[in-house]
């Protein structure tokens, strides 16, 4: 009797360290999902977008007008606010009105071009930030095209948000895998807008569930960890068409690491349609359904 009563009581321990285990993971996850909530809120985070314009080589006019190239249609918001001047890589403007538009928080003479972008490497730029009451922007370069990424601080896709659902948080999703050296150093991403571009590969990602093993290719963006974007079977049913976004430790000495696909999130695109989101390669389509993470969210 006494052994009996011993092993029912190791076996409630065991139940309750489980249990409290789990409680720990589940509220470490709920604090992640809260702070990347608190993100997309950001003057700087993703619902606020409410314009993606595309500049042509010479003058390009920006206001509410009809026939602007660049146009916003606001009420109250300047028929032509200014001018986006693109000279080959690099953007000037000019405001043409008095009060105009604030360039890194100065306010430039009204029809004077001032220089506001310059490409740098690859997709980076030396960007200038651009404020006119409660609106915002900024010069952006992807690949040949270079545009005009525009935000309205008071935009109802922001004050609108109610959050984004998620599927329960499950253990079985944090899942230990094994990083395989690349073959190849890079790895072909395509975009939204249709463009393909070479990113660093950093291997790929191999794992089981359910006794069987699919692996994911990584990229190396060169910050501390790696990024992975990736489709299933739930992707364009209970999650976002064109896959999601997760991000994971760089490996240890022996090559291990954790993918916990219950931080597996939504990319941009998900939200406005005003961003450029990288797609999923081919073979970072998973046959089988991941049903971790978040949900997908609006229509875009």
């Amino acid at each position: 009797m006494k052994r009996l009563l011993y092993i029912l009581s190791m076996l409630l321990i065991s139940q309750w360290v489980v249990s409290q285990t789990s409680k720990a993971y589940t509220k470490q996850v709920d604090a992640w999902h809260a702070k990347r909530i608190q993100n997309l809120k950001q003057p700087d985070g993703w619902l606020n977008l409410e314009g993606l314009f595309w500049l042509h080589q010479g003058v390009n006019s920006f206001g509410s007008a009809k026939g602007s190239d660049c146009y916003y249609d606001f009420p109250g918001f300047p028929a032509q606010l200014g001018d986006f001047i693109l000279q080959g890589d690099s953007v000037l403007w000019v405001n043409k009105i008095d009060n105009g538009a604030l360039v890194n928080n100065v306010l430039p003479p009204k029809g004077k071009a001032i220089k506001v972008f310059e490409a740098l490497e690859g997709d980076r730029g030396n960007a200038a930030i651009f404020n006119y009451g409660q609106f915002g922007w900024v010069v952006i370069k992807r690949e040949d095209k270079i545009g005009i990424r525009f935000r309205n601080f008071k935009a109802n896709t922001l004050t609108a948000f109610k959050g984004i659902e998620r599927f329960p948080v499950d253990a079985k999703w944090h899942i230990k895998a094994k990083l395989v050296q690349p073959v190849q150093n890079l790895l072909m991403i395509t975009n939204v807008l249709g463009q393909t571009t070479a990113q660093k590969n950093a291997g790929r990602l191999t794992f089981e569930v359910d006794g069987k093993t699919y692996g994911l290719d990584v990229i190396d963006e060169g910050g501390t960890r790696y990024f992975i974007t990736f489709a299933d079977a739930t992707s364009g049913k209970s999650t976002y068409g064109a896959g999601r976004f997760i991000e994971v430790d760089k490996p240890d000495a022996d090559g291990f690491l954790y993918i916990d696909f219950n931080l597996a999130y939504n990319p941009p695109c998900a939200f406005t349609a005003f961003a450029t989101c990288p797609l999923p390669p081919a073979q970072n389509r998973l046959p089988i359904e991941i049903p971790a993470g978040e949900k997908k969210y609006g229509h875009h």
